[in-house]
């Protein structure tokens, strides 16, 4: 393992702005792989090729599951040298798999929470929400959503798979050339001390939106590229702004064009202005035509520091599949969405978390290979919905002539007076955690029977343990250590509950018994939910038991404590 030298290399806050060209950045030292002087060629169990946050997310998943793995990565940092904040908002979802990896409490430190957004037409707003008030996402340890630019995740990820200590992160380690068989993969690789081979038995492609491994391997894939123009500004105020999300479909002071604006660490401000689709990139992102910009916006008091500004287009891909032997695609390597909604880095996570625990299983022997196809079919699933979503978003934003500007115009106008119009005001849908609805993995009730809820993801709420303290779905997890977590809910035959202690001897799964409000403990195992937030976490209302697989997902409910469970434990083990 290489010796971390982040906090070395970091200035005091962790990183240093210079006005107007962007953030610098800790430095990673070069260490020369043994394999550069070693015969034969090395075979690792699992090689990831990318050291952005998808990349890390993975290898510290990883990590915390005993996984020898190693990441190259091409340059010397994290983020991107030069370049802005990138991406700076992350979901419930996202600060769940972090708080798991052991990096939330820095996280939550650093970044802003918030939790109401205003979108405005004109002067006008023409919609709002608070996610204080909607659906469940106050009952979670997390918040709703926290900004924070994306550098610091990927800094604090590195710093805690360093103290785990079981993957190897190496530095200025360029992927130049690939092969594989039916068995494992031969990756050449370029550093700065010369070239090396290594095997690997899964290989990891979270290189980004321009896979050199997509490209070799021919994977298809859909794209579409549009018009749509804009630049960032990275600012900071002497008077702050309200700390909530602003978003206007028509700034007065932006030529009746888009604007977003978010509140990140360190007092930052992202600003994201619309342009129009020919404007020059190098014009608009200018110092002085920023500052007009700002100024229009904010008045010529504002008292502004520019921390970085530059301009920026995108396009929407998905690949057909995001498997090919013994290569997985993931992050922006399978899909590539406008930034509306925080569905790209976001949804990176979340392939990493699903990958993780399905390898570990497959290469601590828990689980059949067959699992890891499961992959595909989940994450695509997630993929193909964020693409559509977002570029839904995108037509509002920027529609074509004709039917869509008719439809946004008349959208606008409606939401002015009406409210029954307002949620059709489009500035993004915000990033979810995406449910699986038709995973091999997963076990679905049976049509008629009132819906199932396997494949969607379980809140880290709050429930009491046996000794009176407080413990989190995380905690569970944790206490499971990878393997399947069976929450058995209320009281049980006797008969029921030694078949899931059979179970638990036979197969990699840990049970605990969920004691409600009124009810009495009947195992060892158990943790009491006075206030049902754990059994509605699971959807497990009427259910005897819940099956939660690590990576906070349930992989089936059930009625009862018989063949059904047995199959459900199947199934998430790619028995089935």
């Amino acid at each position: 393992m290489q010796h971390s030298t982040y906090k070395e290399a970091a200035h005091t806050n962790s990183y240093e702005f210079t006005q107007g060209s962007g953030y610098v950045l800790p430095e990673y030292p070069f260490i020369a792989p043994p394999e550069l002087n070693s015969e034969p060629i090395t075979r690792h169990p699992v090689v990831i090729v990318g050291g952005g946050i998808t990349g890390l997310t993975l290898a510290c998943s990883l990590s915390r599951l005993g996984v020898k793995a190693v990441l190259l990565d091409e340059d010397n940092t994290v983020g991107v040298k030069g370049a802005s904040s990138r991406g700076i908002c992350y979901t419930q979802k996202s600060l769940e798999i972090f708080e798991r990896l052991g990096i939330y409490e820095r996280i939550a430190a650093k970044g802003i929470q918030w939790s109401v957004g205003r979108t405005f037409a004109g002067d006008d707003e023409v919609y709002s929400f608070d996610l204080r008030q909607q659906g469940n996402f106050h009952l979670s340890s997390q918040p709703a959503f926290t900004n924070i630019q994306q550098f610091y995740i990927e800094g604090y990820l590195v710093d805690r798979i360093q103290q785990l200590g079981t993957v190897d992160l190496r530095w200025q380690n360029r992927l130049t050339a690939f092969e594989q068989n039916a068995e494992f993969a031969t990756l050449t690789v370029d550093t700065p001390a010369g070239s090396y081979r290594i095997e690997a038995e899964h290989v990891i492609d979270a290189t980004g939106s321009n896979s050199p491994l997509r490209k070799w391997l021919q994977i298809p894939a859909d794209s579409k590229r549009g018009d749509d123009r804009w630049c960032i500004a990275d600012v900071r105020f002497t008077k702050q702004p309200p700390v909530e999300r602003h978003t206007w479909v028509e700034a007065p002071f932006n030529e009746n064009r888009a604007v977003w604006q978010h509140l990140m660490a360190d007092d930052v401000w992202r600003i994201d202005y619309q342009m129009a689709p020919n404007a020059d990139p190098e014009h608009v992102s200018r110092e002085d035509v920023v500052r007009e910009r700002l100024t229009r916006q904010f008045g010529p008091d504002a008292g502004v520091e520019i921390v970085w500004v530059g301009p920026y287009a995108y396009r929407s891909e998905c690949v057909h599949r995001m498997r090919e032997g013994r290569v997985f695609f993931m992050g922006d390597s399978a899909k590539v969405v406008s930034p509306f909604g925080a569905r790209g880095g976001n949804t990176g996570v979340s392939d990493a978390d699903n990958l993780a625990w399905k390898l570990a299983a497959v290469l601590q022997g828990k689980a059949h290979p067959s699992l890891l196809e499961s992959f595909n079919d989940e994450r695509l699933e997630a993929a193909r919905e964020n693409v559509r979503v977002t570029q839904r978003t995108a037509r509002f934003l920027r529609p074509a002539d004709g039917i869509e500007r008719v439809f946004r115009h008349a959208v606008i106008g409606l939401a002015k007076q009406f409210p029954f119009a307002r949620p059709l005001v489009n500035t993004g849908r915000m990033a979810v955690a995406n449910p699986y609805s038709g995973s091999g993995a997963c076990t679905y009730a049976d049509k008629g029977s009132g819906g199932s809820s396997a494949g969607q993801s379980v809140q880290n709420v709050r429930f009491t343990w046996a000794d009176g303290g407080e413990g989190t779905v995380n905690r569970l997890l944790d206490w499971a250590h990878g393997d399947l977590l069976l929450l058995v809910f209320g009281n049980q035959p006797a008969a029921a509950l030694q078949r899931v202690r059979r179970l638990c001897a036979d197969a990699p799964l840990r049970a605990v018994q969920v004691v409600p409000a009124e009810g009495r403990a009947q195992c060892v195992e158990h943790v009491h939910d006075p206030k049902g937030h754990l059994q509605g976490a699971c959807q497990g209302q009427g259910h005897a038991w819940a099956l939660v697989r690590p990576d906070g997902y349930l992989a089936a409910t059930g009625e009862a404590v018989d063949g059904r469970l047995v199959a459900a434990i199947e199934r998430s083990l790619g028995l089935r």
